[in-house]
């Protein structure tokens, strides 16, 4: 679910695009902070039967940028490529961030998305970008996953005769 700002022009845009590099991305996201994400994200994983995945993109591609691909747009393609949508129970998220744009998008599979309204996706959206608006990358992740893990809680619960299979890997990427 993206965070409603509203949309630069397109020089600025190319730009943003542009100065924002792996090497922007990994300052704000340390592999001490991918590694208590990943953490985060095994924890919560126990509590629930979705699966998890989170990616980090530092930019998009400039042919991207002029095609006016929309951060939404790009999460639902990474939805597609890393398969996050093949599981079993038609439960993975993908918690995608886009550092150029400073978006958050939270996409579900089908599984999910019949238990979880828009405006809770939204509000996990919303802890994120708030923290990273003040440059709290780290802290502000850990706490909308937290959210995001006990709303996941909520609409698959584990069952006392569930199997921990992980089919997805809690390990975020970097792009």
């Amino acid at each position: 679910m993206p965070h409603n700002t509203p949309s630069p022009s397109l020089p600025v845009r190319l730009l943003r695009h542009l100065r924002s590099t792996r090497t922007t991305a990994r300052r704000a996201f340390p592999s001490t902070t991918f590694k208590a994400i990943q953490a985060s994200i095994g924890e919560g994983e126990q509590r629930h039967r979705a699966q998890v995945r989170v990616i980090v993109e530092a930019a998009l591609s400039l042919g991207a940028v002029r095609r006016g691909e929309s951060a939404r747009q790009r999460a639902h393609e990474l939805f597609s490529h890393y398969r996050i949508w093949d599981t079993e129970e038609n439960c993975g998220v993908l918690v995608y961030i886009n550092l150029a744009d400073r978006k958050v998008e939270i996409v579900a599979d089908r599984g999910i998305n019949r238990h979880v309204t828009r405006e809770q996706w939204m509000q996990v959206c919303r802890l994120m970008t708030a923290g990273y608006a003040r440059g709290d990358y780290e802290a502000s992740t850990l706490q909308a996953l937290a959210a995001l893990h006990a709303l996941l809680q909520t609409a698959m619960p584990r069952q006392g005769d569930d199997r921990d299979h992980n089919e997805l890997s809690d390990k975020p990427l970097l792009l």
